[in-house]
Protein backbone atom coordinates (compact mmCIF):
# COMPACT_ATOMS: atom_id res chain seq x y z
CA UNK A 1 0.00 0.00 0.00
CA UNK A 2 0.88 3.77 -0.66
CA UNK A 3 1.20 5.72 2.60
CA UNK A 4 -0.05 8.95 2.58
CA UNK A 5 1.83 11.32 0.18
CA UNK A 6 4.96 13.44 1.81
CA UNK A 7 5.31 16.62 0.01
CA UNK A 8 9.16 17.25 -0.19
CA UNK A 9 9.07 19.92 -3.08
CA UNK A 10 8.92 23.42 -1.96
CA UNK A 11 11.48 24.82 -3.32
CA UNK A 12 9.02 24.55 -7.05
CA UNK A 13 5.62 25.44 -4.83
CA UNK A 14 4.60 25.92 -1.57
CA UNK A 15 1.46 24.76 -0.95
CA UNK A 16 -0.83 27.74 -0.53
CA UNK A 17 -1.13 29.02 2.80
CA UNK A 18 -5.09 29.37 4.36
CA UNK A 19 -3.98 32.50 5.12
CA UNK A 20 -3.25 33.65 1.20
CA UNK A 21 -6.66 31.90 -0.15
CA UNK A 22 -8.53 34.37 2.42
CA UNK A 23 -6.31 37.20 1.00
CA UNK A 24 -6.94 36.00 -2.46
CA UNK A 25 -10.62 35.66 -2.02
CA UNK A 26 -11.05 39.12 -0.20
CA UNK A 27 -9.49 40.19 -3.78
CA UNK A 28 -11.81 38.35 -5.95
CA UNK A 29 -15.03 40.13 -4.01
CA UNK A 30 -12.97 43.65 -4.49
CA UNK A 31 -13.50 42.51 -8.58
CA UNK A 32 -13.23 46.40 -10.24
CA UNK A 33 -9.82 47.08 -12.09
CA UNK A 34 -7.26 48.80 -9.85
CA UNK A 35 -6.50 51.30 -12.40
CA UNK A 36 -10.68 52.46 -13.25
CA UNK A 37 -11.42 55.51 -11.78
CA UNK A 38 -14.58 55.05 -10.53
CA UNK A 39 -15.37 54.24 -6.80
CA UNK A 40 -15.29 50.49 -7.44
CA UNK A 41 -11.66 51.28 -8.85
CA UNK A 42 -10.41 53.36 -6.23
CA UNK A 43 -11.67 50.94 -3.56
CA UNK A 44 -9.82 48.37 -5.28
CA UNK A 45 -6.39 50.73 -5.84
CA UNK A 46 -6.81 51.22 -2.19
CA UNK A 47 -6.53 47.69 -1.52
CA UNK A 48 -3.89 46.82 -4.30
CA UNK A 49 -1.89 49.58 -2.53
CA UNK A 50 -2.14 48.46 0.74
CA UNK A 51 -1.21 45.02 0.12
CA UNK A 52 1.90 46.98 -1.43
CA UNK A 53 3.16 48.47 2.27
CA UNK A 54 2.12 45.06 3.78
CA UNK A 55 4.61 43.17 1.80
CA UNK A 56 7.39 45.84 1.81
CA UNK A 57 6.85 46.01 5.77
CA UNK A 58 6.97 42.30 6.29
CA UNK A 59 10.57 42.38 3.94
CA UNK A 60 12.00 45.08 5.44
CA UNK A 61 12.31 46.51 1.99
CA UNK A 62 11.79 50.82 2.22
CA UNK A 63 12.28 51.10 -1.73
CA UNK A 64 9.82 50.87 -4.07
CA UNK A 65 8.01 47.50 -5.10
CA UNK A 66 6.26 46.39 -8.85
CA UNK A 67 4.26 44.01 -8.92
CA UNK A 68 4.97 40.84 -11.71
CA UNK A 69 3.43 37.65 -12.67
CA UNK A 70 6.34 36.24 -10.94
CA UNK A 71 9.63 36.07 -10.72
CA UNK A 72 10.39 35.11 -14.05
CA UNK A 73 8.99 38.48 -15.39
CA UNK A 74 10.43 40.54 -12.67
CA UNK A 75 13.83 39.41 -13.96
CA UNK A 76 12.89 39.92 -17.25
CA UNK A 77 12.15 43.86 -15.95
CA UNK A 78 15.17 44.32 -14.42
CA UNK A 79 17.54 42.94 -17.08
CA UNK A 80 16.13 44.12 -19.78
CA UNK A 81 14.51 47.90 -18.67
CA UNK A 82 17.72 48.79 -16.05
CA UNK A 83 19.66 51.73 -17.51
CA UNK A 84 23.12 49.94 -17.76
CA UNK A 85 25.18 49.16 -20.77
CA UNK A 86 26.34 45.56 -20.18
CA UNK A 87 24.71 42.92 -17.95
CA UNK A 88 26.64 40.44 -16.35
CA UNK A 89 25.16 37.02 -14.38
CA UNK A 90 26.15 34.24 -12.65
CA UNK A 91 26.93 31.13 -13.64
CA UNK A 92 24.04 29.89 -11.65
CA UNK A 93 21.75 31.24 -12.03
CA UNK A 94 18.13 30.21 -12.73
CA UNK A 95 17.39 29.47 -16.64
CA UNK A 96 14.60 32.19 -16.06
CA UNK A 97 17.68 34.86 -16.02
CA UNK A 98 19.15 33.32 -19.37
CA UNK A 99 16.26 33.44 -21.22
CA UNK A 100 15.59 36.85 -20.27
CA UNK A 101 19.15 37.81 -20.75
CA UNK A 102 20.49 36.02 -23.31
CA UNK A 103 23.33 37.97 -24.40
CA UNK A 104 24.36 38.54 -21.37
CA UNK A 105 27.93 38.11 -19.82
CA UNK A 106 28.15 35.20 -17.23
CA UNK A 107 30.56 36.58 -14.54
CA UNK A 108 34.17 35.36 -14.57
CA UNK A 109 36.11 37.79 -12.54
CA UNK A 110 37.89 39.22 -14.99
CA UNK A 111 35.14 41.45 -16.33
CA UNK A 112 35.40 45.42 -16.18
CA UNK A 113 32.60 46.54 -13.70
CA UNK A 114 32.01 50.43 -13.69
CA UNK A 115 28.68 52.26 -13.23
CA UNK A 116 27.15 50.71 -16.83
CA UNK A 117 27.09 47.22 -15.48
CA UNK A 118 24.27 45.05 -13.85
CA UNK A 119 25.26 42.26 -12.07
CA UNK A 120 22.62 39.33 -11.38
CA UNK A 121 23.70 37.07 -8.49
CA UNK A 122 21.06 34.97 -7.42
CA UNK A 123 20.49 34.37 -3.34
CA UNK A 124 19.89 31.18 -2.79
CA UNK A 125 20.33 28.88 -5.54
CA UNK A 126 17.04 26.28 -6.14
CA UNK A 127 18.99 23.07 -6.69
CA UNK A 128 21.44 22.58 -3.93
CA UNK A 129 20.55 25.33 -1.30
CA UNK A 130 24.31 27.57 -1.72
CA UNK A 131 24.20 30.57 -0.20
CA UNK A 132 25.94 33.17 -2.38
CA UNK A 133 27.82 35.27 -0.73
CA UNK A 134 26.08 38.47 -1.47
CA UNK A 135 27.17 40.83 0.90
CA UNK A 136 30.92 40.28 0.35
CA UNK A 137 30.29 40.98 -3.54
CA UNK A 138 28.85 43.75 -2.57
CA UNK A 139 31.38 45.12 -0.44
CA UNK A 140 33.61 44.92 -3.27
CA UNK A 141 31.68 46.55 -5.98
CA UNK A 142 30.28 49.02 -3.70
CA UNK A 143 32.84 51.48 -5.17
CA UNK A 144 32.14 50.77 -8.76
CA UNK A 145 28.97 52.46 -9.20
CA UNK A 146 27.65 49.07 -10.46
CA UNK A 147 23.59 47.88 -9.69
CA UNK A 148 23.40 44.40 -8.06
CA UNK A 149 20.01 42.29 -9.17
CA UNK A 150 19.72 39.85 -6.31
CA UNK A 151 16.94 36.51 -7.28
CA UNK A 152 15.56 36.30 -3.90
CA UNK A 153 12.93 33.65 -5.12
CA UNK A 154 14.38 30.96 -3.04
CA UNK A 155 14.77 33.49 -0.01
CA UNK A 156 12.64 35.74 0.30
CA UNK A 157 10.22 35.01 3.28
CA UNK A 158 12.50 32.66 4.82
CA UNK A 159 15.97 34.62 4.93
CA UNK A 160 16.49 38.58 5.49
CA UNK A 161 17.05 40.01 1.95
CA UNK A 162 20.69 40.92 0.89
CA UNK A 163 21.73 44.54 -0.04
CA UNK A 164 21.15 45.16 -3.93
CA UNK A 165 19.73 47.72 -6.07
CA UNK A 166 16.65 45.36 -6.87
CA UNK A 167 15.12 42.31 -5.66
CA UNK A 168 13.35 39.64 -7.53
CA UNK A 169 10.48 37.55 -5.10
CA UNK A 170 7.80 35.10 -5.76
CA UNK A 171 4.61 34.31 -4.10
CA UNK A 172 4.19 30.53 -4.33
CA UNK A 173 7.56 29.95 -3.46
CA UNK A 174 6.33 30.86 0.35
CA UNK A 175 2.40 29.76 0.55
CA UNK A 176 1.19 32.58 -1.74
CA UNK A 177 -1.03 32.22 -4.97
CA UNK A 178 1.02 31.47 -8.21
CA UNK A 179 1.00 34.01 -10.47
CA UNK A 180 2.00 37.06 -8.61
CA UNK A 181 5.25 38.17 -7.76
CA UNK A 182 7.58 41.34 -7.55
CA UNK A 183 10.60 43.36 -8.95
CA UNK A 184 11.49 45.11 -5.87
CA UNK A 185 13.39 48.48 -6.55
CA UNK A 186 15.65 51.16 -4.99
CA UNK A 187 14.41 53.93 -6.68
CA UNK A 188 12.08 53.86 -10.05
CA UNK A 189 15.18 55.89 -11.82
CA UNK A 190 17.16 52.50 -11.88
CA UNK A 191 14.61 51.37 -14.75
CA UNK A 192 13.40 53.05 -18.35
CA UNK A 193 9.52 52.91 -18.37
CA UNK A 194 7.29 50.70 -20.50
CA UNK A 195 4.01 52.34 -20.08
CA UNK A 196 0.96 50.84 -18.73
CA UNK A 197 0.58 49.68 -15.26
CA UNK A 198 2.42 49.90 -11.93
CA UNK A 199 3.80 53.57 -12.38
CA UNK A 200 4.29 53.11 -16.01
CA UNK A 201 7.28 50.24 -15.39
CA UNK A 202 5.03 46.94 -15.89
CA UNK A 203 1.73 46.57 -18.38
CA UNK A 204 -1.23 44.59 -17.35
CA UNK A 205 -4.01 45.14 -15.44
CA UNK A 206 -2.66 44.36 -11.76
CA UNK A 207 -3.49 41.18 -10.04
CA UNK A 208 -5.29 42.27 -7.01
CA UNK A 209 -6.13 39.45 -5.55
CA UNK A 210 -2.84 37.71 -6.01
CA UNK A 211 -1.50 41.05 -4.04
CA UNK A 212 -3.56 40.56 -1.27
CA UNK A 213 -2.86 36.49 -0.99
CA UNK A 214 0.95 37.11 -1.36
CA UNK A 215 0.83 40.07 1.75
CA UNK A 216 -1.29 37.39 3.40
CA UNK A 217 1.58 34.90 3.09
CA UNK A 218 4.27 37.03 3.97
CA UNK A 219 2.45 38.36 7.41
CA UNK A 220 1.85 34.93 8.31
CA UNK A 221 5.56 33.64 8.50
CA UNK A 222 5.86 30.02 10.89
CA UNK A 223 6.82 27.54 9.39
CA UNK A 224 5.97 23.99 9.38
CA UNK A 225 8.91 22.54 10.36
CA UNK A 226 11.15 24.12 12.83
CA UNK A 227 15.18 24.57 13.26
CA UNK A 228 15.74 21.63 15.35
CA UNK A 229 13.16 19.42 12.79
CA UNK A 230 15.37 20.52 9.59
CA UNK A 231 18.73 20.27 11.95
CA UNK A 232 17.91 16.74 12.43
CA UNK A 233 16.89 15.66 8.96
CA UNK A 234 20.20 17.31 7.37
CA UNK A 235 22.10 15.66 9.64
CA UNK A 236 20.36 11.89 8.94
CA UNK A 237 21.14 12.96 4.77
CA UNK A 238 24.79 14.18 5.49
CA UNK A 239 26.25 11.00 4.05
CA UNK A 240 24.76 11.75 0.98
CA UNK A 241 23.79 15.66 0.48
CA UNK A 242 26.18 17.80 -1.76
CA UNK A 243 28.02 20.48 0.50
CA UNK A 244 28.38 23.74 -1.86
CA UNK A 245 29.81 26.52 0.28
CA UNK A 246 27.47 28.03 2.74
CA UNK A 247 23.45 26.25 2.62
CA UNK A 248 20.20 26.89 4.24
CA UNK A 249 18.48 24.31 5.61
CA UNK A 250 15.46 23.66 3.63
CA UNK A 251 17.35 22.68 -0.04
CA UNK A 252 19.14 19.57 -0.36
CA UNK A 253 20.71 17.92 -3.17
CA UNK A 254 21.05 14.61 -2.44
CA UNK A 255 22.93 11.93 -4.25
CA UNK A 256 22.11 8.10 -4.84
CA UNK A 257 25.15 5.45 -4.43
CA UNK A 258 24.12 3.84 -7.54
CA UNK A 259 20.20 4.60 -9.13
CA UNK A 260 20.16 7.41 -11.33
CA UNK A 261 18.25 10.39 -10.47
CA UNK A 262 15.07 9.68 -12.87
CA UNK A 263 14.04 5.99 -11.59
CA UNK A 264 15.24 7.41 -7.94
CA UNK A 265 12.30 9.89 -8.44
CA UNK A 266 9.74 7.28 -9.82
CA UNK A 267 10.64 4.86 -7.55
CA UNK A 268 10.22 7.88 -4.39
CA UNK A 269 7.08 9.04 -6.12
CA UNK A 270 5.59 5.38 -5.86
CA UNK A 271 6.59 5.49 -2.48
CA UNK A 272 4.34 8.45 -1.28
CA UNK A 273 7.07 11.09 -1.44
CA UNK A 274 6.88 14.00 -3.84
CA UNK A 275 10.64 15.43 -4.63
CA UNK A 276 12.37 16.22 -7.92
CA UNK A 277 15.55 16.85 -9.67
CA UNK A 278 16.77 20.06 -9.78
CA UNK A 279 14.56 23.12 -10.68
CA UNK A 280 11.34 22.46 -11.57
CA UNK A 281 11.17 24.90 -14.92
CA UNK A 282 14.13 22.18 -16.01
CA UNK A 283 14.11 18.44 -14.36
CA UNK A 284 11.55 16.99 -17.21
CA UNK A 285 14.54 17.19 -19.30
CA UNK A 286 16.98 14.34 -19.13
CA UNK A 287 19.99 16.80 -19.62
CA UNK A 288 22.30 17.53 -17.21
CA UNK A 289 21.77 20.37 -14.83
CA UNK A 290 23.54 23.54 -16.12
CA UNK A 291 23.74 24.71 -12.17
CA UNK A 292 25.45 21.59 -11.19
CA UNK A 293 27.93 21.39 -14.27
CA UNK A 294 28.91 25.47 -13.39
CA UNK A 295 29.58 24.38 -9.59
CA UNK A 296 32.04 21.36 -10.98
CA UNK A 297 29.91 18.25 -10.32
CA UNK A 298 31.05 15.27 -12.52
CA UNK A 299 28.71 14.20 -15.11
CA UNK A 300 28.06 10.90 -12.88
CA UNK A 301 27.11 12.52 -9.58
CA UNK A 302 24.86 14.45 -11.48
CA UNK A 303 23.03 12.45 -12.66
CA UNK A 304 22.35 10.57 -9.58
CA UNK A 305 21.31 13.77 -7.26
CA UNK A 306 17.78 14.19 -6.79
CA UNK A 307 16.86 17.38 -4.93
CA UNK A 308 14.51 17.26 -1.71
CA UNK A 309 12.81 21.13 0.10
CA UNK A 310 10.68 21.41 3.22
CA UNK A 311 8.64 23.94 4.08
Amino acid sequence: TIPDRVYLDHAATSPLRPEAKAGQEEGFRLWANPSSPHAEGRRARAALEDARERIKRALGWSGELIFTSGASEALWIALNRAKVTQRIVSAVEHDAVFRAAPDATVFTGDEPIDSGTLLAVQHVNSETGTINPFSDMAARLADTGALLLSDCAQSAGKLALPDADMLVISAHKFGGPIGIGALLVRDFNLLEPVGGHERGYRQGTENLPGALGMAAALEAGAWATTPDHRAAFAARVAGQRLTIGEQVDYIFALTHPSMSAQALLIRLDAMGFAVSAGSACSSGTLKKSRVLDAFGVPDETAARTIRVSVG
